[in-house]
Formats: structure tokens, C-alpha cells, sequence
């Protein structure tokens, strides 16, 4: 009979392992006059799937008021750290590019093969070398612009809704051979997107 209570408790246990809140450090948040998902996500650092997520629902309608949950922010540090970023590799490119070199980095961090940080991303060396140019030549160290920021905040609040790049290169200037064999999904300016 003991066996059996040990059973009951762990299968009670396991059940109530499923039904907990996505993220424990989701806040509330009362819904603004005027406010969307994509601001919300965009004020927080969070993804509009994940506020969906955090929720337990999808959120077609917004009302003033209404009280949602706010989940996986991204810290201040690390969105100024991809900004540095977005402004060195995709200075004097288009807008929709420094978007996508920012979503980039963003897919590195979910994506298995990659380190699971911003700044692991970014400082991530492959054979000995910086997988981004402007960590070894040290242009990561400028500064960056307004738009730099609002390209790094709308890929953030647009994550994982993107075509699955986790590669760029501008072919006129690359000296990898290997890169050139992924599966493109994107040009933007002079950067190619692959996967």
C-alpha cells in the first residue's frame, strides 16, 4: 500500500509540473489605451509569442485595463551589447537589415548548436576565431544610434517569426567558402540570410 502512495504522488507531482506558469519571472502588466502587442513586447524585451505563451492564450484584442502577463525580459545590457553589434555589421545598410542581423543573433541564442546568451552569442569563437568581424577588429566597442536600438527592440518583440536565419555574410567580403553552402533565406542590402 505504501508503493501505491508513492505512485499517486509522483503521478500528482509530474501532473502539476505541466500546469505551472511558463515563466516565474512573468509580471503583470495593465494594459494602456493605445497599446498593442508588439509595443508591449517591444517595452518588455519579450516576443509577442511569448506573451501569448505566458497568457496561455492567443491574444487577438487588447482592452485598456486589462491585466496580462509580461514574461522573459531581455536586460538593458544585453540590448545595448546588440546594438553595438547591429551598428557595426549593418552600418549604412537598410533598416529591414539591421533587423535581421539582430534577429540573427537572437535565433543563435534558442538554436541548439549556439551559446544560449546574447553576449555568448556575440563573443562566440569558432576555431579560434570571433564568429562577428567587429569583436576581433574591436567595432563593437562604438557606439550606437537610435535606430540601431529600435532595429534590436523590433527583433526582439518579432523573435522566432522570422525565416530561421542564424548565418549573414556579405558576399563580396567573405573569405568563407563553407558559409556560401547554407540554404539562403533572405537578401537585405549587401548581407545574404541563411540557415
Amino acid at each position: 500500500m505504501n508503493r501505491l502512495k508513492k505512485l499517486s504522488f509522483l503521478f500528482i507531482f509530474s501532473i502539476s509540473l505541466f500546469t505551472l506558469p511558463l515563466s516565474t519571472e512573468a509580471a503583470s502588466y495593465t494594459v494602456k489605451k493605445g497599446d498593442s502587442l508588439w509595443s508591449i513586447a517591444n517595452k518588455f524585451g519579450t516576443t509577442i509569442d511569448n506573451l501569448h505563451m505566458a497568457n496561455g492564450r492567443f491574444i487577438h484584442t487588447l482592452y485598456a485595463g486589462e491585466a496580462i502577463q509580461v514574461p522573459d525580459t531581455i536586460s538593458k545590457t544585453e540590448k545595448e551589447l546588440l546594438a553595438k553589434l547591429v551598428h557595426a555589421e549593418a552600418k549604412g545598410e537598410p533598416y529591414a537589415g539591421k533587423v535581421a542581423v539582430a534577429t540573427v543573433v537572437l535565433n543563435r541564442v534558442k538554436h541548439e548548436d549556439f551559446p544560449n546568451s546574447i553576449k555568448g552569442v556575440i563573443y562566440e569563437k569558432v576555431s579560434g576565431h570571433y564568429a562577428f568581424s567587429p569583436v576581433k577588429d574591436g567595432a563593437i566597442n562604438q557606439e550606437y544610434n537610435d535606430e540601431d536600438m529600435k532595429a534590436v527592440s523590433e527583433a526582439i518583440a518579432y523573435k522566432g517569426q522570422g525565416n530561421g536565419s542564424i548565418y549573414f555574410y556579405n558576399p563580396k567580403t567573405a573569405t568563407s567558402k563553407w558559409v556560401s553552402t547554407r540554404k539562403v533565406t533572405t537578401t537585405i542590402g549587401n548581407h545574404v540570410f541563411a540557415k
